[in-house]
This record gives C-alpha cells, sequence and structure tokens, in this order.
C-alpha cells in the first residue's frame, strides 16, 4: 500500500486534540504497512510553527502550504489545496478529523479525486493487508466494517475514539508552492469567539450530560449550573432522546450517533444508559450517574452512583461543590 496522509485542525499554532489521536493511530497503521506518514497543514504565514507537535505523534512528513487565501477556512481555496496535494504524491488514504472543518472538507475532497468516503469512523485496521474502517449504521443500531477498493480512501475519524500517543516521527518538512486567487464574492470579516460556555462537549475535560429524566427542557438551568460551578472546562451534554424531543442541539448529543467524549468526569443525569449512548461515553475517566431508576444499565458503567430525584440532588451538588470552590 502507499502513504497515508492527515489533514492538520489547529488553530492559532495549537493542533487540535483529535488531530493528534488520528496521528497517534495513523502512525501505528503506517508502521505496520511499512509506508510513511505524511501530514497536511494549511494557513496563512506561520502555519507551518506546529510542525514540532505533528512529528511528536508520528508524523514523518509534514507538508505545509502558507498563503493569505488560507488564513480563514473555505472550502473551495482549502480544497482545492488538498486535492492538489494528494494528486502529487501516492496516498492510500486522506484522513480527516470529523469537526465542522474536516465533515465539510473530506466529501468535497473525495468527490473531486472520485474516489471512496468513509465518514465518522471509530475504528482503522489492517485485515489481509487491507486497509479496513469500522462506523456506525441505522441511528448506531449497528456496526459496519467497509473494506476499501478504491484509492485514496478518504476518511473522517471521531473524536476521543483513538488515544493520542506521543510517538517519534521523522517530521521532515516541506513547503508546497500555492498559487491561489483570493476569494471573489465574499470574505471574512470576522471571527468571534462565542466562549466557554460554548465549549465543544468532545474537548471538555467535565461534561454535564442530561436525558429525559429531568422531565422539562426548562430544568436544564439545574444543569448548567452544575456544569458553572465545575470550572472553565465543563461542558453540557445531552442523550439521543432529549435532541431527538427538540429539547437540546444536536451538537451537545453524546453518544454512537453523535459525539465521543473521552472527559476526566462525566456527569449522567437523568440518563437510563442506553447502549448506544454507553459508546460515547465509557471511555470517560470518572462516572457519576444520577436516577431514580435503581436498576438503571447507566450505574452498571458508573464510579459514582446516586438514587434519587435529580431536581433534588442537583441543587444540593452545585452547591457544595461551590462551597468546596470558595474555600480554595
Amino acid at each position: 500500500m502507499s502513504n497515508l496522509m492527515v489533514f492538520v485542525d489547529h488553530r492559532d499554532g495549537s493542533v487540535s486534540n483529535v488531530t493528534r489521536e488520528i496521528l497517534s493511530a495513523a502512525s501505528s497503521l503506517a508502521k505496520e504497512l511499512g509506508v510513511a506518514l505524511h501530514a497536511l497543514v494549511l494557513g496563512d504565514s506561520g502555519a507551518g510553527d506546529c510542525s514540532g507537535q505533528l512529528a511528536e505523534y508520528g508524523a514523518d512528513k509534514i507538508l505545509v502550504a502558507e498563503h493569505p487565501a488560507l488564513s480563514t477556512y473555505l472550502s473551495e481555496s482549502h480544497g482545492e489545496v488538498v486535492v492538489s496535494a494528494v494528486e502529487s504524491g501516492d496516498y492510500s488514504a486522506i484522513i480527516f478529523p470529523a469537526t465542522a472543518k474536516g465533515k465539510d472538507l473530506a466529501p468535497r475532497v473525495a468527490a473531486s479525486l472520485d474516489t471512496a468516503m468513509a465518514s465518522d469512523v471509530s475504528h482503522l485496521e489492517i485485515a489481509e493487508e487491507n486497509l479496513e474502517a469500522t462506523r456506525a449504521l441505522y441511528g448506531g443500531k449497528v456496526l459496519v466494517r467497509l473494506r476499501f477498493t478504491a484509492f485514496p480512501a478518504v476518511i473522517t475519524i471521531r473524536p476521543n475514539v483513538f488515544s493520542a500517543k506521543k510517538t517519534s516521527g521523522i517530521g521532515q518538512v516541506t513547503n508546497i508552492d500555492v498559487t491561489l486567487p483570493m476569494p471573489e464574492g465574499y470574505k471574512v470579516k470576522e471571527i468571534e469567539t462565542l466562549g466557554r460556555k460554548n465549549l465543544d462537549v468532545s474537548e471538555a475535560h467535565t461534561v454535564v450530560s442530561g436525558g429525559r429524566g429531568l422531565k422539562d427542557p426548562a430544568n436544564w438551568r439545574l444543569l448548567e449550573d452544575l456544569r458553572d460551578s465545575l470550572g472553565l472546562e465543563a461542558a453540557l451534554g445531552a442523550s439521543r432522546a432529549v435532541v431527538d424531543a427538540g429539547w437540546r442541539p444536536h451538537g451537545e448529543q453524546v453518544g454512537q450517533t453523535g459525539k465521543t467524549v473521552a472527559p476526566r468526569l462525566y456527569f449522567a443525569v437523568g440518563i437510563s444508559g442506553a447502549v448506544q449512548h454507553l459508546a460515547g461515553m465509557r471511555t470517560a475517566q470518572i462516572i457519576v450517574a444520577i436516577n431514580k431508576d435503581a436498576d438503571a444499565p447507566i450505574f452498571g458503567v458508573a464510579d459514582y452512583g446516586v438514587v434519587g430525584d435529580a431536581m433534588e440532588i442537583l441543587p444540593v451538588l452545585t452547591e457544595k461543590i461551590a462551597e468546596l470552590n470558595s474555600e480554595e
């Protein structure tokens, strides 16, 4: 097989955690196949400053494309550069993080290359010298294993399904010549940071998730209060039932058809623990479950469990955490 390429998701000189996870996994696959792992970085002047981070997680070669037209993400310009880089090399797979940027860019690249694509992949392996990917179908009710027959395959990987492990790569940096017109018809005037209350649940160190056991979307204020008491690295999550009911946005959904999370601390409040939800949060370091049903499956994976009414428990828990914070 040919080399592997990973598209790098980065901001302000820092590589996203999901990119580190993908590089670690792809590095292992590349070594098993006896091929090289290339990382592709796009951006304005200085984008290549993150090359050292990429080498730490297994990149043998780092392809850097710097151009003013790449300073902000636009699918047309980014897609053109990615396709050009792929066609200039020899690759069996192009791997993107399943982030907003990756989910937008990967299909465009696959269509331009007229090749196969697998999205939201949760596992990659080599079987009989072939690259195989596993992903969920039918609302997470089944897992399907795909074997690629068209190359280069285009793949998006869910965050938090692989561990980000440092593994030394060669880290040779190669600059790519880019000739792009500046975008016409529209331009990015301003980028506004939404703040800590919009922290992506897949990136949070602490996740407070709620389910139908909260009875009413108005009761989410109790989860918000708990989230706020837990610090800047805490985010809200939700079960699929809650999202399907229109109580919460899909971006907060945790589970096989939502986001996979791996926080240090995970609160499951009013969540029964369907297998699809467990698949998205099982790797949390500490799981705290609050549920009225003592037989709820969530208690089978919880490190700590409280059987009772969340509406009574949450205010007390939030108040106690606030007291502890004030003592520090």
